[in-house]
């Protein structure tokens, strides 16, 4: 039989240490990924520093420990723990004759391979081009080569020479950023329509966020296999691997008593998301800020997941999700030796392949987002088209019957629209 899976290429992994707790984890998640992008992580070196050197990031010593050590593993790329600076790839790659790719890069290509929707490659290209704009350099000699492990796509069609070339290679970057930026706004004012229809339903709207691989999608699709008769055709594709989704999934959950929301899978997050990614990724994060509810999904079998709610809490602030009510869910308890599932306040403790499981996080998401709405039965006069048209378009319509008398619904209404039917409740 012919072998047509792509050779993986060996890669080498290193860091520097500058007296961070978290360094190790740090480091873990840099294998992880590696091994995401399709890279064969054959061997790793860290150096403990008060400061990274300028110039070559690591001190020459352990530059040339790192050189050896790789080529005896024979490994052809060097992957670095932190952004480095165009100079300092130059050098390294100059001094360890490695293909050097940094923690942006990284994440960077296993974003492009992954991007599928036209909105998530446009945020992916945005943001590559406004890494490779720094780092644009006069010897460069094909800039419709991009960087890294193979994995990238794209490139730039413009050749020229000396600082004329770089200068022409600058303004055609700078020309495709303000194309998809504009493009990026099209689709965005598109999908503020969406949301706006949504929103407009009245249905409450609940995000999923939370570390990449933690199960959020697969939170989603067992929410949907409980509750939804029709759950095959609406899964979302899931995967035990780093960024596996990256575009924003939209569902409506149908729960027990009529009950009913709008549920959004939206993309993980990890340590060090480069920032042009979380700017670029704001539009589709938009669910997680417009939402009724967060629900922020945790791996409690990670030993790390304290550092990985910290993340996520990092984020949320850098995008100002600040006052959403929130749900901390633990998922993948099967992994661990605790009894669950267990509700604890705003907590769970669940797994998500578990129906009962999945009944009880229904149960906590109902309680706090219908907690303020009530049930109540109307009599509209059989004239008033617009008052009934309008307790279909915002309320939850429980049951509609039309008498002599007048129209007798029964409907669960937010706060708001109790007002507005001056409704008072005890």
């Amino acid at each position: 039989m012919i072998d047509n899976q792509p050779k993986k290429i060996k890669a080498f992994i290193a860091g520097v240490n500058l007296n961070d707790p978290n360094f190790d984890y740090y480091m873990t998640e840099l294998r992880e990924l590696a091994l995401a992008n399709n890279l064969d992580v054959v061997g790793q070196a860290s150096q403990k520093a008060e400061n990274i050197v300028a110039g070559t990031y690591f001190g020459v010593g352990k530059l040339n420990q790192i050189k050896n050590m790789a080529r005896e593993l024979h490994a052809k790329t060097l992957v670095i723990n932190d952004e480095l600076s165009p100079t300092q790839i130059r050098n390294i790659e100059s001094m360890t004759k490695l293909k050097v790719l940094d923690r942006t890069e990284l994440i960077l290509e296993i974003f492009s391979n992954r991007a599928r929707s036209r909105q998530a490659k446009l945020q992916v290209q945005l943001a590559r081009l406004q890494y490779e704009l720094p780092r644009l350099h006069p010897s460069e000699n094909n800039l419709d080569q991009q960087r890294g492990s193979g994995g990238a796509s794209g490139g730039f069609a413009n050749r020229g020479s000396g600082e004329t070339k770089l200068e022409l290679n600058r303004r055609t970057i700078g020309k495709q950023i303000s194309a998809i930026k504009k493009e990026l706004k099209d689709i965005s004012k598109q999908e503020e329509i969406k949301s706006a229809r949504r929103n407009n339903s009245r249905l409450p709207q609940v995000a999923l966020v939370g570390y990449t691989n933690a199960g959020k999608s697969t939170t989603m699709n067992e929410l949907l296999n409980v509750f939804s008769e029709e759950a095959s055709k609406k899964q979302v594709f899931e995967k035990n691997m780093l960024f596996a989704t990256l575009d924003t999934s939209v569902r409506r959950i149908d729960l027990k008593d009529d009950l009913s929301f709008i549920l959004s899978d939206t993309v993980g997050f990890i340590s060090k998301l480069p920032h042009n990614l979380i700017e670029s990724f704001k539009a589709t994060l938009q669910e997680a800020k417009d939402a009724d509810l967060i629900i922020n999904v945790v791996d409690a079998s990670d030993h790390n997941m304290v550092q990985m709610i910290k993340t996520t809490q990092k984020v949320l602030d850098e995008l100002k999700i600040t006052n959403v009510p929130m749900i901390t869910a633990y998922n993948k308890a099967d992994l661990t030796d605790r009894n669950y599932p267990q509700i604890e306040g705003n907590d769970i403790l669940y797994s998500a392949k578990d129906p009962e499981s999945i009944k009880q996080l229904a149960d906590l998401i109902v309680k706090k987002v219908f907690d303020n709405y009530e049930k109540v039965n109307l009599v509209l006069p059989l004239s008033d088209g617009k008052n009934l048209a309008y307790l279909h378009e915002y309320g939850q319509i429980l049951n509609e019957d039309f008498k002599d008398d007048g129209v007798h619904v029964t409907v669960r209404l937010s706060p708001k629209d109790l007002e507005k039917f001056k409704i008072k409740t005890v």
